[in-house]
This record gives C-alpha cells, structure tokens and sequence, in this order.
C-alpha cells in the first residue's frame, strides 16, 4: 500500500465511534461474574477449589482491576504515545495527513477506554466495597517494546516502535473479543468490551495500514535488520512474569494456611503458556504479519520460522 492510497475512516468515526455513540455503562448487582473464571485459573486450580472456594469473587475482582489497570497503562502510556506522535507529525515515520488525522482519532478513543475502564473500577469498588490490592505499573509491552527498540539502529527506532504497537493492537483485539462473547460474565462488562472492540476492529486495521505503508518504503537492508528484532519483541511480549507476580500477590491477600500458599504459588507458577507457535496468542500475531504484509517478505518468515504453523 502506498501513502497516496490511504483513505481516512473519519466518517465511520463520526457515526460510529464509542465515545460518539454509546452511554455509561452500569454495573448490575446480579449474581453474573465480574470477570470469566477462564481468564483467572487461579480460581478454578485443586487448591483454590478445596482451601478457599468462598474467596472466587473477591480473586474475581482483584483480577479485574489487574485488567483494568492493564488497560489504562496500554491505551495512555504505550497506544496514545506513539499515535499522538504520528498525528502531531512528531514521528520519524512520515505519513500524509489523512493518516495523521486518524491517528488522532485513536488517540481519543484509547484516552476515552481508559476513562472508562477508570470509572468501571470507581464502580467495583463502590459496589463490592473491595479495594485494589497494589496494582503493576507497567505491562509486559512496557518492556518488550524498549527492549525491541534498543536494538534497532537509530534510524530504524520509530519503524520498529511502530510494528510493535502494531502487533499488539491487533493481538488484544482478539483477545477483547473473547472476553465480550462470554455469557457468565455481567451484561455492563460485557457492553464494556463490545464497546471497546468496536473502536479495535477499526484500530486494528489503521495499524496495519500503517504498517504496510512503511513496509512498502523500507529497505531491503532496514526490512532485514528489523526481521532480527522480532523474535526478541515476541518474546518479551509473551512473557507472563508481571502477571504471575501479580497472582502471587493475590494468593498472600487470601485467608488460607502457609501450607495451602505455596501449593497455590506452585499451582500458578505452572499455568504459562510456553513461548512458541501454540501459544494462544501467537494466532493472532501471525494474522498481523499476513494483513500488514509483513510476512510477504523472506526475511520475516525465516526470523519467525519458530512462530509459524
């Protein structure tokens, strides 16, 4: 894809867009989770289920701030820096202005989750009257990405920058849209999520562009040099040791004996994924380098031989 054959999705924000479109959401004092039991296997391990049943909702909540925490530190910190960047034209990337305008629109929408998913915590601790256990101030793309940039050449850093923030974009889109299809969970979370794929479907594909039209511009020499890096972004990026520090945290906040702690501790400490092609992210990082064009190049697929299927 060229520059000059970019078109702007701005109409479709204006008519379609969250911030647009949709009210406040509500939560329900129903008997629906807060959060789906699969996305926290803590809850549902020999352990748990034997020493604390009647703690399922309090690990519910805490791990649903975790998740909102995450999703404040992803839209404002990591998305929103670098769109903010390329729609203010501050970015070593050139793009025309019709990019430009769209990336500011991103930056709305992210800004906008984060004030939601602010106000959906305000909420859970209204209503729960359980408070935040400390909460992580960084994610793993909080690493992954300098650590991905640090190893490009100067001039290759915003590139590089770029296709991780990319790669994520598209990666969580599929994750959101896991989250809103489940029916245990409390219809406002659910509407919460839907809301929030909405604004990602188009996201998604506004990064992938981007990228195509960098990729179409790159050196044959830059396209090899940033084909190295990718691994070591992955494999940063899937990394689970923030979250497990996290469930460590949670598992010392239970009322349960030291001896039921550590069996908890060695519980979690064996539920990654390991880092390769069949772990459950990898899918939808894979369909990024399809759409972006990414993984047309041989350079790509050889550095990503491992993830590849």
């Amino acid at each position: 894809m060229n520059a000059a054959d970019y078109l702007s999705f701005a109409d479709a924000w204006e008519s379609r867009a969250t911030i647009r479109t949709r009210p406040r959401r509500v939560l329900e004092n129903d008997d629906k989770l807060i959060y789906p039991l699969s996305r926290q296997p803590l809850v549902l391990s020999e352990t748990f289920l034997r020493e604390c049943p009647q703690q399922r909702d309090f690990a519910l909540v805490q791990t649903l701030y975790k998740f909102i925490n995450d999703v404040v530190i992803f839209e404002t910190e990591i998305v929103d820096k670098t769109a903010r960047s390329i729609a203010k034209n501050r970015f070593d990337v050139p793009f025309p202005y019709a990019c430009r305008y769209d990336a500011m629109t991103v930056v709305v929408d992210e800004d906008y989750h984060a004030l939601v998913a602010m106000d959906f915590m305000q909420q859970t601790v209204a209503m729960t009257g359980i408070t935040p256990l400390d909460l992580p101030d960084e994610i793993e793309l909080s690493r992954a990405i300098p650590a991905a940039v640090a190893l490009a050449p100067p001039h290759l850093r915003s590139a590089v920058e770029l296709i991780c923030v990319a790669i994520a974009e598209n990666t969580v889109t599929g994750d959101v849209a896991a989250f809103a299809k489940d029916d245990t969970v409390k219809q406002s979370i659910k509407g919460l999520m839907a809301d929030h794929l909405l604004d990602e479907g188009r996201h998604s594909g506004f990064w992938s562009r981007m990228v195509r039209i960098y990729w179409h511009t790159a050196s044959q020499n830059d396209r090899q040099s940033i084909a190295q890096i990718l691994p070591v972004f992955i494999g940063h990026y899937l990394t689970n040791d923030i979250q497990k520090s996290f469930d460590f945290r949670l598992i010392d906040a239970l009322p349960i004996s030291a001896a039921a702690r550590h069996a908890l501790r060695s519980e979690v400490s064996g539920l990654a994924f390991p880092i390769n092609r069949h772990h459950p992210l990898v899918a939808n990082i894979v369909r990024f380098f399809r759409s972006s064009s990414l993984l047309d190049s041989p350079c790509v697929q050889c550095a990503l031989g491992d993830y590849l299927i």
